[in-house]
């Protein structure tokens, strides 16, 4: 894309001092008189271009006009690195390379090697082990259609398996414990909602603009729901959980017990999100306490053995 290239173009000639078109060529893969095109299209949109003659000649920026690099830190450029890397595994690597060149730009080439070496210590990779094969298509139309300020239209299934095909208006992706959700504006509902994306199908941008409304992360009701009723559980479990128990809750949370057993002080949700978590732990986890809370695990528990004997 043009616009690309002219961009990548200024970021190369503010980095060094002059460069030949015909180097420009060969690095963006078009002929010297498509640069020379270019480099006019840079000069008329203000940015002072200035050529130097002769054999080892070629084409600069006044340097006054250059910006000051001490902006950016080489420890500030590997943050950003790793933030994009990241990103690039959930997000089209496309986009994310050229952000990544540009950066890479603000700094000496004899210098880039180094803060790729230590940008590449930490990885971090959004996409599931396994699942949902669509979730990069769909965060894709997502940003799309945020960015465009477009209505999103999607099948949703609820908690319960409950299907409705619902019109919103998008607002933020968040990722939460390894899942992502679209906070937005459901149109049938009238109010802001939150949507899990492994619960969504069928998803199209649809050629209708919205007005960007009040938007406050505050004002949307899940994340208040769970802090306002997270209650503390006592549970008893199996000493190979202790790395889970520590993730979840925190070291000061466990004690020791007898028998290779652990007693942890749990932050647990009274709904099905709250049981679902503690059945995943199987056999190696008892919940002693409160009563209230044992009794129904216990229900759920032979619920779940009733449709096998």
């Amino acid at each position: 894309m043009k616009i690309d290239r002219l961009v990548s173009i200024i970021m190369i000639l503010l980095e060094r001092k002059k460069i030949s078109a015909s180097e420009l060529a060969e690095m963006f893969e078009v002929t010297p008189r498509t640069i020379y095109r270019d480099i006019e299209a840079i000069s008329l949109a203000g940015v002072p271009i200035v050529t130097y003659p002769g054999v080892n000649g070629g084409i600069g920026i006044m340097d006054e006009y250059k910006i000051d690099k001490k902006i950016f830190t080489k420890s500030d450029v590997e943050t950003l690195l790793i933030g994009l890397s990241s990103m690039s595994s959930a997000f089209s690597k496309e986009e994310i390379k050229c952000t990544l060149a540009k950066i890479k730009g603000l700094f000496p080439e004899e210098h880039i090697k180094e803060i790729e070496l230590k940008s590449n210590q930490i990885s971090i990779d959004l996409t599931p082990w396994i699942g949902n094969k669509d979730l990069k298509s769909n965060l894709e139309q997502i940003k799309k259609a945020m960015n465009d300020k477009k209505i999103l239209r999607f099948n949703y299934f609820d908690s319960k398996g409950k299907k409705s095909n619902r019109k919103v208006e998008p607002y933020q992706l968040v990722l939460k414990e390894s899942n992502w959700y679209l906070q937005g504006y459901c149109i049938s509902k009238q109010d802001f909602r939150i949507f899990k994306l492994s619960r969504i199908s069928d998803i199209k941008v649809i050629e209708e603009s919205f007005i960007t409304r009040e938007f406050n992360l505050k004002s949307v009701g899940y994340w208040d729901y769970i802090e306002k009723n997270i209650i503390m559980i006592k549970l008893l479990v199996d000493e190979s959980l202790r790395e889970k128990m520590i993730e979840y809750c925190g070291e000061e949370n466990i004690k020791r017990y007898k028998n290779n057993k652990l007693l942890i002080d749990f932050p647990f949700i009274n709904d099905e999100f709250g049981y679902n978590i503690l059945l995943s732990y199987g056999d190696k986890c008892e919940c002693l306490e409160p009563i209230n809370i044992r009794n129904e695990f216990i229900r759920r528990i032979k619920s779940m053995l009733d449709k096998y004997s």
